[in-house]
């Protein structure tokens, strides 16, 4: 693992690309408005992209009105949190299912920073808001024991209804050491997607898993490029440019088995059904459990801006795809647990790793 900061393998490396992804907003709530009198229309069956573009829609336009939302994979129905009737009524008539909560987002945005006061002093802990339960949720590993559980359980029993403690199986821990294995110095990770910045081929990956200017190898040993960049903690993001201009760097994820193509990459959204692919433990699925999460990995090495998620993984898988579909969706940080009894892991998102780069995927 390695310390994150703003720096920015043989060619045939199946990772991912993605281009950055336009969240656009078009979708009007007041453009579904129905005659004085007449029911608003049923929700509408949504894809997880177009899910995560009309949430983010209703939050622009509704603004303290909302508290945070959820996809159903199952129904492919959106769940949009709301605090009064007639925040309910847009989001009904934009086509999202409504739901009435009793904390505000301002409301729990304020509750996380005051438990981050006392988890950012404990390692082995990650704290996100989590939209379905209306709730900040508090993660504790096992390293967590006695006086320090006591002291996170003090501060979410004084934020009354507002926040939740419960265990972690296992241990917070970036995963150091796996889509395709990539290799610096004698550590192992996995790519994560193919890019490309400024026409040039190169892959992004976990930041923790190298420093800039460090040299890189394929899984057969062959010399693919140098980390132009890398971001830990507080992100975990790095860049590889590839060594030959001419690299074949394929939008795809390796599978084992196959490959996915990738077209783009994508907001997550709570709820979305994804994959992950690494080295160590290959392909593996699950969903997003939560947004913005934040993880104290112990040692000063705190990373905001997490994707939470119930996908496994283990040591080596570090930097690896998470995708849904088509779509680039994070790159794998770390967590706890392991893919024999399961475990919470977290994500990068690609979107700001693209973004910082100005790299594009696909």
């Amino acid at each position: 693992m390695q310390h994150r900061r703003v720096t920015k393998r043989r060619t045939v490396i199946a990772g991912a690309g993605a281009t950055a992804v336009a969240a656009a907003a078009i979708l009007l709530p007041n453009a579904n408005a129905v005659p004085t009198g007449t029911a608003a229309p049923g929700p509408k069956a949504l894809t997880p992209r177009a899910a995560v573009e009309l949430a983010s829609t209703l939050v622009e336009d509704l603004g303290s009105g909302t508290a945070g939302s959820y996809y159903d994979e199952r129904t492919d129905r959106l769940t949009v949190n709301v605090v009064d009737a007639e925040a309910a009524e847009d989001v009904r008539r934009a086509g999202a299912v409504a739901r009435i909560v009793e904390n505000s987002t301002a409301e729990l945005r304020s509750a996380r920073a005051e438990i981050g006061e006392t988890a950012e002093q404990v390692p082995g802990t990650a704290w996100a808001v989590d939209p379905r339960t209306n709730r900040v949720v508090v993660t504790a590993d096992t390293t967590v024991t006695d006086k320090a559980w006591d002291r996170l359980e003090q501060a979410v029993d004084a934020l009354g209804g507002k926040a939740v403690i419960k265990k972690a199986e296992g241990e917070f821990k970036p995963f150091v050491s796996g889509g395709d294995a990539i290799h610096s110095g004698g550590g192992r990770c996995s790519l994560g997607f193919n890019v490309t910045v400024d026409g040039a081929p190169a892959f992004i990956t976990a930041g923790h898993c190298g420093d800039a200017g460090s040299s890189w190898e394929d899984g057969q040993g062959s010399a693919i490029g140098t980390m132009e960049d890398s971001q830990f903690p507080e992100n975990d993001y790095a860049l590889v440019k590839y060594a030959d201009a001419s690299a074949d760097a394929p939008s795809e994820v390796n599978l084992y088995g196959g490959t996915q193509r990738i077209t783009g990459a994508a907001e997550a959204t709570v709820g979305m059904a994804v994959k992950r692919s690494g080295s160590t433990t290959q392909v593996h699925d699950g969903k997003v459990t939560g947004l913005n999460a934040t993880v104290n990995y112990g040692s000063g090495q705190i990373v905001n801006g997490l994707i939470q998620t119930d996908v496994c993984a283990e040591p080596g898988d570090s930097g690896g795809s998470l995708f849904a579909g088509e779509s680039a969706v994070g790159l794998t940080s770390g967590g706890s647990g392991d893919c024999s009894s399961g475990g919470t892991t977290f994500f990068q998102p690609v979107t700001e790793a693209l973004s910082a780069y100005g790299a594009q995927i696909g």
